[in-house]
């Protein structure tokens, strides 16, 4: 089946996840900085939730990029990652009024694990779909960035019982790895297309 609704659905969900993030932000109750500093919290746990968010949104359009339809299954794995990054909102609320306890900074982590599996899991069905040497098999290739990810989100959330702040450092550590342009599936479409306009030229002569 096409890929159009189930790209258009997402899109729609992450932007009601984002939408609902910023509305649990609040107003300072006055103008001075005492007032404003009790919002620091707040504004980095959604600053950091917002980058996640927008990570898995440009990640996800890429991937889509390459996969020319979906089936059943696919749809359930997308609607299983979508699932967890609905949960977002909650978690970074709880963290943001807890100011980093180790519970909720500990369930912060359990999301973005658990977010970080499913779209793993939705990137495997789709390459199982499309054949071992699809666009976004070549792409992927050792996928190193998605291997560390998981462990360094179990890291962080066993540090949570022990030090909140080697949680919060890991967590963004990870955003800023993931922050940086990666251009593997760019290039792959960028390749294929030109090997097929170089056929298509020579095809032609």
């Amino acid at each position: 089946m096409p890929k159009n609704r189930l790209e258009a659905f997402s899109d729609g969900v992450l932007a009601i996840i984002i939408t609902i993030m910023v509305l649990e932000l609040k107003a300072p109750h006055d103008s001075s900085l005492t007032a404003l500093s009790m919002l620091l919290p707040g504004l980095f746990s959604y600053l950091l939730s917002f980058v996640f968010v927008g990570i898995y949104w440009n990640n996800h359009h890429h991937m889509f990029q390459t996969t020319e339809s979906v089936d059943g299954t696919i749809l359930w794995a997308n609607l299983h990652l979508l699932f967890w990054l609905s949960l977002f909102p909650i978690v970074t609320d709880w963290l943001s009024a807890s100011r980093l306890a180790p519970l909720p900074t500990a369930a912060y982590g359990f999301v973005l694990l658990m977010a970080g599996v499913s779209y793993w899991l939705l990137q495997t069905l789709i390459i199982r779909h499309q054949g071992r040497h699809s666009l976004l098999a070549q792409a992927i290739g050792t996928d190193v960035k998605g291997k560390i990810s998981p462990l360094l989100y179990t890291i962080a959330i066993v540090a949570a019982s022990f030090h909140t702040w080697i949680s919060a450092v890991l967590y963004v550590l990870i955003a800023l790895m993931w922050l940086i342009p990666d251009r593997r599936i760019e290039k792959t479409i960028s390749t294929n297309v030109s090997s097929r306009n170089k056929q298509d030229w020579t095809d032609e002569q």
